[in-house]
């Protein structure tokens, strides 16, 4: 089968395309202060918008969003009549985690075993980097047939609606007759899909206090009510026996109906370890892309060394709730505070807050726009029929887009495919899917573009 010149195009590119990825990965930018200095987060943004400049777009600025985050935005005028596309991504990273736990520096992008690691290097630096490559062969081809507005968001791993918040304030700013989410990923490698529907999410914060001060466990131990224990007790409310959420009045029992996730195949890409059972009920489909599901993210109490026999007059945890589509979040909110506040034993002070929060999507898989992606994932991906999945992250600014512009198709792809362990240690993403969807991309520029002008 003959490759298209879009494809050489972007094969000849790939060297260039991991130097400015390894350039991008090197800015610690995870966006909160508490752990990296927001002056990573800063450069990281100016690097995006001299790399957006150099590639012709007109009014790059970095928005200062109401979280204190910066959004990189530019525009790239196309031809008169041409529809307008816009393209998003993400620079700031999730925190790296344990860094020894990394077999390769996690700001340093290195290649090992056929694939690029790095944090951010699927999610969604990566992305980014995919967005340029479509542009520069389309350039290539003889120029670039729409119209495109590129979004690069700031905060998008915090959760904190920044951007969100910007584009409420400035409604005209993104306004576009189809959206590129390029922050999800293929169901495996070497598949073309489009994510169809997305979990939303709510985080809460819960913190219990019994004592006035810590005690000592052999004085008091036994009768003094103790706030980690509390804790833990209110903690394990929030599942059942099998590991299902079971939050107060939020039903659970929602089916999936698309693409079939077998449970051989989400073990090896969970890796669970031998002799270790998956928790809740339903098909994996079902728990992961339907229902809800509630994490404890952290936990503040005493560390192990260093630990001394008392009694804890205070104990705080972060807890994160997906929230599936047919679900709204700010009524799951309310729901798990209203759990929370139930559940918290031996009359136990307790006090919820909420962190963030983002609304469930689902997209319209027949629209236009979808069948144009079809088409050019077939030549991306030849002998690949386009798959819909869905994915069970989140990324709130979809349903501000969809409720801005409700006439705009929004279609999400991208580079998060099982085997980059993205918000893991050693996250990494597959060059060979950063070619294949950057191809894909510039032939669905192409094809959207001639589908407005019929």
């Amino acid at each position: 089968m003959s490759v298209s010149p879009i494809a050489e195009t972007v094969t000849s590119l790939m060297p260039r395309a991991r130097a400015e990825l390894a350039e991008l990965v090197a800015f610690r930018s995870v966006a909160d202060p508490a752990q990296f200095p927001r002056e990573e987060c800063e450069a990281a943004a100016a690097w995006v918008a001299d790399a957006l400049r150099a590639e012709g777009f007109r009014d790059v600025s970095a928005l200062d969003t109401p979280d204190g985050s910066q959004s990189v935005y530019g525009f790239l005028p196309g031809p008169e009549g041409a529809p307008t596309v816009l393209l998003y991504a993400h620079y700031d990273v999730q925190p790296p985690l344990d860094e020894s736990a990394w077999v390769t520096p996690p700001f340093e992008l290195t290649e090992r075993d056929g694939r690029w690691y790095g944090r951010g290097a699927a999610d969604c630096k990566g992305g980014f980097v995919m967005h340029l490559l479509a542009l520069r062969a389309l350039k290539a081809a003889g120029g670039v047939p729409v119209a495109v507005k590129m979004i690069v968001e700031g905060s998008e791993e915090q959760g904190t609606g920044g951007l969100e918040r910007y584009a409420e304030e400035h409604p005209e700013l993104l306004a576009a007759d189809t959206i590129v989410i390029g922050d999800t990923g293929n169901f495996r490698v070497g598949l073309p899909t489009v994510t169809a529907t997305l979990r939303g999410m709510t985080m809460l914060r819960v913190q219990v206090d019994t004592l006035e001060g810590n005690l000592h466990s052999g004085q008091f131990g036994g009768a003094a009510p103790d706030a980690l224990a509390a804790l833990i007790q209110l903690l394990a409310s929030l599942r059942a026996q099998d590991g299902s959420t079971t939050v107060d009045g939020l039903a659970a029992d929602a089916v999936w109906d698309g693409l079939d996730y077998p449970e051989a195949d989400f073990r090896k890409d969970a890796k669970v370890l031998d002799g270790v059972g998956l928790i809740g009920r339903g098909t994996v489909a079902d728990r992961v892309w339907a229902r809800p599901a509630v994490t404890v993210i952290g936990i503040d109490c005493p560390p192990v060394v260093g630990a001394t026999p008392s009694v804890q007059a205070s104990a705080r945890a972060q807890i994160s709730l997906r929230v599936p589509p047919g679900q709204d979040a700010v009524e799951a909110t309310k729901l798990l505070t209203a759990h929370l506040e139930a559940h918290t034993p031996w009359g136990a002070r307790v006090v919820v807050e909420q962190v963030g929060q983002g609304q469930p999507f689902r997209a319209d898989t027949s629209s236009p726009a979808y069948t144009s992606m079809a088409e050019a994932m077939r030549v991306a991906y030849p002998g690949e029929e386009m798959q819909t999945a869905g994915m069970g992250g989140s990324i709130p600014l979809c349903n501000t887009l969809a409720a801005l512009y409700p006439a705009a198709e929004i279609l999400l792809i991208g580079l998060s495919e099982p085997e980059a362990q993205i918000h893991a240690v050693n996250e990494s993403v597959s060059p060979q899917e950063l070619e294949r969807l950057s191809v894909a991309e510039a032939h669905f520029l192409v094809n959207y573009a001639r589908s407005k002008r019929g």
